[in-house]
């Protein structure tokens, strides 16, 4: 299983960004697929997660701000932010994971500007 992540890039406070995993192998279907993020300085952190029936979490601080969502036909996980802040600037990494099994992706950068 391979992951590639993108959608990352410049954006000013307030505004919006989708993020995109693309994600190889048939079984997609059956992972949890979630995403994390890594700030400068700080450890990588859950930000959201959707399991295989489209059950979603997030963490407190984007509650409200980003969604979530999966779509098995395209093999494709989604993250859609919405009011972006400046300590939102971080790589984000997608995430599938079934059982032990745990697979990454190479990150992608987004950038808030204040």
């Amino acid at each position: 299983v391979q992951l590639q992540a993108s959608g990352g890039g410049l954006v000013q406070a307030g505004g919006p960004l989708r993020l995109s995993c693309a994600v190889s192998g048939s079984t997609f279907a059956s992972y949890y697929m979630a995403w994390h993020r890594q700030a400068p300085g700080k450890q990588r952190e859950l930000v959201a997660r959707i399991d295989s029936g489209g059950g979603t979490n997030y963490v407190d601080f984007v509650k409200g701000r980003f969604t979530i969502s999966r779509d098995n036909a395209k093999r494709r996980a989604y993250l859609q932010m919405n009011s972006l802040k400046f300590e939102d600037t971080a790589v984000y990494y997608c995430n599938a994971a079934r059982g032990p099994v745990d697979h990454w992706g190479q990150g992608t950068l987004v950038t808030v500007s204040s």
